[in-house]
C-alpha cells in the first residue's frame, strides 16, 4: 500500500468522504460480509470479493453473489483466492469478524502492509458527517447479547428510535446505512470484531466479564483480554465496568478514554458512589444522580426483571445493572429504565425456563457454550441435576466443577468431551451420582431428561449447562436446547 493509501484512508471518517474508486477486497461472503461490499458500491468503491466456498455452496450464498453483481462486484470463489493476496492493487481489505489473523490472505495483507478494517470499524467510518447516532457499545465474554437487548428495550422506552446491532441481529452497517436515522445503536461486539477495530469512539461502553474463550483464534490469553479492553478506547462519556470481576476495572484503567469519561462500576452488592448495584431488592443508582455520595436514583426491583420464569438468575441482574449504566450514560431517566427492563424478554436458550414435573424446574441455557457461561447458570439455584458437555474446546473445567460441586444434586454427561468433565467431577466432586451417555443419536435427549430426572428430588433444578459447544451432536446450541425443552414437554405429557 503506498503512503497515497494510508493518506485516503486516514480521510475516510464519513460517508460523504471520497469513497470513489477506492479498491477493496472485501473477505468472506457472510452476512456482514454482503453488508461491507453493498455499502462501499453504494459509495462508488471498486469491489473485490472472495470467499473459499463456491457460489452455491447454500442458498443464501447464491443469493448474496447474485445481487453482488448486479451491483458490478467483482466475485471470485474458490480455496485458491483465499491462500493470498490477489496480484491486482488493493487499497483496503475489509475482513468478516470470524477470519483470524493467522488465516493465510489476511497474513499476507498484513506483511504487504495493506490496512484491514473488520465490518465494525467500516461501519464506524461510514457513519453521516453531521446527526449521526451514538454507539453505546457491549463485549464480555458472557451476557453480550441479553445486555444489548435489555439496553434497546430501554431506550424504546425513553421514546428513543434504538436498535440492536453488530455482534447480534442487524448487521452494523445495515444500522449505519439505514434511510432514517437512528437515536441511539446498542452495539455488541466480540473479540473478533474489536480485534479489528480502531477508531470507534463509544458515548459508553462496557465489559462485562472476562474469562478465557476464543484463545485457539487470538493465540493467547492476554491478546483475547487485549481485544475485549479495546471496547474502552476513546469512550466519551462513562466506561462501565463489574465491580466483582477486576479484570474489566484493570482495562478501562488501561485504556485511552475522551477526556472527562467517567469510570462507573456495577455490583450484585451494595454501591459505593460512582456505581449501580442492589439495595435490598432495589437495583440502585449512585453513579448518574447529583447527590451521589448520600443519595440514589431507585431503577426497578429484582421483580421487574422476572417476566414469565420462576426467578431471576444473579447474572441476569448483573446484565440488568450494566444494561441501565449504558442508558443512565445516554440521558435516560430512572422511570424508562423500569419500564424497559419489565418489557424486556429474553431470547431463547438463555436461563429458559421449560416445565416443571413432580416439583423439579427443567431450565434451557443450552447457550452456555463455554465453562464461564456454565458457572453464572449453575450459581443461579441451590440444588442441580446438571446436564453437561459437548466440544470443550480445549477449555479447562477444574475451576467450574469445584464451585459447582456444592451445588449439585447429580450430572449427566453428554457429548465428544464428556470424559474431560467425568475425570474433574471425579476429582472434586468423588460423591456426586454422574450418569454417561454415549449415545449420539436424535433420541439421545430423551434418555438424558429421563435419567436426569431419577437424579432430581423434589425443589430441585435439572439445568441444561453445557459449559461447550454443540456441533459434535446438534446443528447448533438452538437445536440442542430445542431438543432437550421437547424432551422434558414429552415427559410432562406422559406424566412420567
Amino acid at each position: 500500500m503506498t503512503a497515497g493509501s494510508t493518506d485516503r484512508l486516514e480521510r475516510l471518517t464519513h460517508r460523504e468522504a471520497d469513497w470513489a474508486g477506492l479498491r477493496v477486497l472485501v473477505a468472506g461472503l457472510g452476512v456482514s460480509g454482503f453488508a461491507a461490499a453493498d455499502a462501499l458500491l453504494e459509495r462508488g468503491a471498486h469491489v473485490v470479493v472472495v470467499d473459499g466456498s463456491s457460489s452455491d455452496s447454500t442458498p443464501e450464498m447464491a443469493e448474496r453473489a447474485r445481487i453482488l453483481e448486479i451491483l458490478d462486484a467483482e466475485l471470485r470463489f474458490g480455496p485458491e483466492h483465499v491462500a493470498g493476496m490477489p496480484s491486482d492493487p488493493v487499497d483496503l481489505v475489509v475482513t468478516s469478524p470470524g477470519w483470524a489473523p493467522t488465516q493465510p490472505l489476511l497474513a499476507a495483507a498484513a506483511q504487504a502492509g495493506v490496512a484491514i478494517w473488520g465490518e465494525v470499524e467500516l461501519a464506524w467510518r461510514m457513519r453521516p458527517l453531521e446527526g449521526a447516532a451514538p454507539w453505546l457499545t457491549v463485549t464480555g465474554t458472557n451476557g453480550k447479547t441479553t445486555t444489548v437487548q435489555m439496553l434497546t428495550s430501554i431506550l424504546r422506552a425513553a421514546g428513543k428510535r434504538a436498535i440492536s446491532a453488530g455482534n447480534v441481529g442487524t448487521p452494523i452497517l445495515e444500522a449505519i446505512m439505514d434511510p432514517e436515522p437512528f437515536d441511539a445503536i446498542a452495539v455488541e461486539l466480540s473479540s473478533f470484531q474489536l480485534h479489528w477495530s480502531d477508531s470507534i469512539r463509544p458515548q459508553a461502553s462496557v465489559c462485562l466479564n472476562v474469562a478465557p474463550d476464543h484463545v485457539d483464534w487470538h493465540g493467547s490469553y492476554d491478546d483475547y483480554l487485549a481485544a475485549k479492553g479495546k471496547v474502552y478506547n476513546n469512550t466519551q462519556v462513562a466506561c462501565i465496568y463489574n465491580v466483582d470481576d477486576p479484570q474489566t476495572e484493570r482495562l478501562v484503567e488501561e485504556a485511552d478514554v475522551q477526556e472527562g469519561c467517567r469510570a462507573v462500576g456495577f455490583t450484585l452488592g451494595t454501591p459505593a458512589p460512582s456505581m449501580l448495584g442492589i439495595v435490598g431488592e432495589v437495583l440502585a443508582d449512585r453513579a448518574f444522580v447529583e447527590q451521589r455520595r448520600h443519595a440514589a436514583a431507585e431503577l426497578a426491583s429484582i421483580e421487574d426483571l422476572r417476566g414469565d420464569a420462576p426467578d431471576v438468575a444473579p447474572h441476569l441482574v448483573a446484565n440488568a445493572l450494566a444494561a441501565a449504566a449504558l442508558a443512565r450514560a445516554h440521558g435516560v431517566e430512572a422511570g424508562a429504565v423500569r419500564e424497559g427492563l419489565r418489557a424486556f424478554r429474553p431470547e431463547a436458550h438463555r436461563i429458559a425456563y421449560v416445565a416443571t414435573l413432580d416439583e423439579v424446574r427443567y431450565i434451557d441455557d443450552s447457550k452456555a457454550t463455554n465453562p464461564h457461561a456454565a458457572a453464572a447458570s449453575l450459581t443461579a439455584y441451590e440444588h442441580v441435576v446438571w446436564i453437561a458437555g459437548g466440544l470443550l474446546k480445549g477449555a479447562d473445567v477444574d475451576d467450574l466443577v469445584r464451585s459447582a460441586a456444592p451445588s449439585l444434586r447429580g450430572v449427566v454427561l453428554i457429548g465428544r468431551d464428556r470424559a474431560t468433565l467425568a475425570e474433574a467431577l471425579a476429582r472434586h466432586a468423588p460423591d456426586v451420582p454422574v450418569v454417561d451417555v454415549a449415545e449420539t443419536d436424535t433420541g439421545t435427549m430423551d434418555r438424558v431428561v429421563s435419567q436426569a430426572s431419577s437424579l432430581a428430588q423434589p425443589g430441585d433444578v435439572v439445568l441444561l449447562a453445557p459449559a461447550a459447544a454443540s456441533m459434535d451432536m446438534f446443528v447448533n446450541y438452538g437445536a440442542r436446547g430445542d431438543a432437550f425443552a421437547e424432551a422434558v414437554l414429552r415427559r410432562v405429557a406422559s406424566g412420567e
